[in-house]
């Protein structure tokens, strides 16, 4: 795939044990340029202990412009946040573009459906934090359904059993049979 904004291919590949130091480095700039505008998404640093899991599983993907990292994002199967839901879904998670590949957001949002329709998702659900109100907006305008506000606990992107409570909106999209 190619893309005339960044004018170098886009690819994405599932990030390797050997890369979470990479990862890490996608989620922070993020994280950082979201801080300085004063949302608190995420929280200032993230853990390696925090995406360790989900890379070792095979859930969690690069997104390469050229030859360097240009996003991240992770795809998964199942969701306690969405425990009262029914259907089948994908569930995206830390999704995440530096600033010098600023406008890859629905590119991934595009692969992500397309991934999970495969494994048979009729759903693609995700979270943001309550008070993003201009990532809840962009949600919808990529055309996400607001399923709802829930507690998690846990630091802004961490989800633990115990900490602060963070209360997070759901957005769904339905996907279109293959």
């Amino acid at each position: 795939m190619t893309t005339e904004r960044h004018g170098a291919d886009i690819r994405f590949r599932r990030a390797g044990p050997d890369e979470v130091v990479e990862v890490l480095s996608v989620l922070d700039e993020a994280a950082g340029w979201l801080r300085a505008r004063g949302i608190a998404q995420w929280p200032a640093r993230f853990e390696a202990g925090w995406v360790e899991e989900a890379i070792s599983r095979g859930e969690t993907w690069l997104v390469t412009a050229g030859d360097k990292a240009a996003g991240t994002v992770t795809l998964d199967w199942s969701d306690p946040l969405w425990a009262d839901t029914g259907g089948v879904a994908g569930y995206m998670h830390r999704m995440a573009v530096r600033r010098r590949a600023a406008g890859l957001g629905p590119r991934i949002l595009g692969w992500a459906a397309e991934a999970a329709r495969q494994q048979g998702a009729t759903f693609l659900r995700l979270d943001c934090v309550r008070s993003n109100d201009r990532l809840r907006a962009y949600y919808a305008a990529q055309g996400f359904a607001h399923r709802g506000d829930v507690p998690v606990g846990g630091a802004p992107g961490q989800r633990a059993a115990g900490g602060p409570v963070t209360w997070v909106s759901r957005y769904e999209r339905a996907l279109p049979p293959g």
